[in-house]
């Protein structure tokens, strides 16, 4: 993988996580907040890296799996509780760390990875 496009996943994860960790669980429905959650986790992942390497389905994979821990976290309710909901978000901090992972094991630099300055 290109040192470049590493360090700029290490950017879009660290975003993820901080989505994550400043996610507040609030006792009304706060729709919006909720309902941008997954997408607000995934954006620089998106915008940055997406696009930049080639489509694989173990990257697609995780990708899936952080919106669907991002929905669990943003699903969450006070009279959950605060083990439950630190529970999920910790679960998405997790997904966001494999999706990482994958993208540094199995990313390929896509052409348009390589027009951006990617790549060797």
């Amino acid at each position: 993988m290109d040192a470049d496009l590493a360090e700029t996943l290490r950017r879009a994860a660290a975003a993820g996580r901080r989505h994550a960790q400043t996610f507040v669980v609030q006792t009304f429905v706060d729709q919006v907040g909720a309902d941008a959650l997954p997408w607000s986790v995934v954006a620089a992942f998106d915008a940055e890296i997406r696009g930049s390497v080639e489509r694989d389905r173990r990257i697609e994979d995780e990708r899936d799996r952080v919106l669907i821990a991002a929905v669990k976290l943003a699903d969450g309710r006070p009279e959950d509780g605060a083990e439950a909901i630190e529970a999920a978000r910790a679960h998405l901090i997790a997904a966001i760390d494999y999706l990482e992972q994958a993208v540094l094991r199995f990313g390929v630099v896509s052409r348009a990875g390589a027009k951006h300055g990617f790549g060797p």
